[in-house]
């Protein structure tokens, strides 16, 4: 109830409306923390993805991200009665953020379950009068993904294969192993955009020290960036300890993978004008909850303390990654 009344409090402080909620804790706290979310908001009009993100410090949540819009009018979309997405348009962009998506049947196979699961994605796109071209952003997390990546990384290309992106690049993406409370092999989100005027551009950004991750067989850009009359929004994939050409550094080890993937992240940040004072909203996941005092010792050694973070217990995508994060940053273009 604390939580989700401080999040409340806040949005009628600066009179926005939710448009996705990311929640990061324990299966087991999932019924209450749905109670208390009605008691507080009353209907849920907003789409809602769980994700099993265990907190450092064994609190049932680990944390919340709330997208929410301050300039106009909210629409929700809405697959079987149930709120899946949104839709806004905002300085020369309309968005649909689509969250909590998952499979119709939880006893086919996984491959399957991801095929049900895009099924659904572009039902709800097309519901919002939007296509599967204008992506420009991607979550999957995905049950026991170190047992069928391979398999995943499959349908997913096959089914971008039959897509035409607007931006001519994959979307960015985040693929990361957790639990969901459906028991589904996967619970997935996306963010579309179209540009309204000629002002508003959408790009990707590549990675100044990393190749493209097509390259080893992963199909998603490094970042892609969102441009309109008002600013610069930079999306960083889920980004980990990875040589230029694809494999793994620092195998096991996870405070040179910290020092390594923040290094990645601050070139792809130079790269566009930004700074890690530029973040607006990030994700960190470890294999091992313990490690996560080491990443707030890097925050303290580089000065970051206030970075707008949830560090959260989960899978990554190789045995032997312990570390991985995912960053927005905002510019406004008075300031560029």
């Amino acid at each position: 109830m604390e939580i989700f009344t401080r999040l409340a409090q806040t949005l009628h402080e600066t009179d926005t409306a939710l448009t996705n909620l990311m929640i990061f804790g324990l299966i087991g706290a999932q019924p209450a923390a749905n109670e208390a979310l009605r008691r507080v908001f009353g209907g849920i009009d907003f789409p809602v993805t769980w994700v099993e993100g265990i907190a450092h410090d064994h609190h049932p949540i680990a944390g919340v991200q709330a997208f929410a819009f301050s300039a106009g009018q909210v629409n929700p979309v809405r697959i079987n009665g149930r709120v899946v997405g949104c839709i806004f348009d905002d300085d020369g962009l309309r968005h649909c953020l689509l969250g909590g998506l998952g499979p119709r049947s939880l006893t086919a196979s996984r491959p399957d379950q991801l095929w049900q699961t895009l099924d659904d994605l572009v039902a709800a796109l097309d519901r919002a009068g939007f296509s599967p071209g204008d992506i420009v952003r991607t979550w999957y997390y995905i049950d026991d993904l170190l047992a069928w990546y391979p398999d995943f990384n499959r349908v997913r290309t096959r089914a971008y294969a039959r897509i035409q992106f607007r931006t001519g690049s994959l979307p960015a993406s985040t693929g990361i192993s957790a639990r969901n409370p459906d028991g589904a092999a996967l619970v997935a989100g996306a963010w579309a955009v179209q540009p309204l005027d000629s002002c508003a551009k959408i790009a990707e950004i590549p990675s100044p020290l990393q190749c493209p991750a097509p390259a080893y067989g992963s199909s998603f850009s490094r970042a892609m960036e969102i441009s309109s009359r008002q600013g610069r929004r930079l999306l960083i994939s889920g980004t980990a300890s990875i040589a230029p050409e694809g494999q793994t550094v620092w195998p096991g080890n996870v405070g040179p993978q910290i020092d390594l993937t923040m290094e990645v992240v601050e070139a792809i940040l130079t790269s566009r004008g930004l700074a890690f004072s530029d973040i607006v909203r990030a994700t960190a996941y470890f294999k091992e909850r313990v490690d996560i005092q080491k990443f707030h010792e890097w925050c303290d050694r580089y000065r970051l303390p206030a970075l707008p973070v949830i560090a959260a217990q989960c899978g990554i995508c190789r045995d032997d990654l312990l570390f991985e994060i995912e960053a927005d940053a905002w510019k406004a273009t008075s300031t560029i």
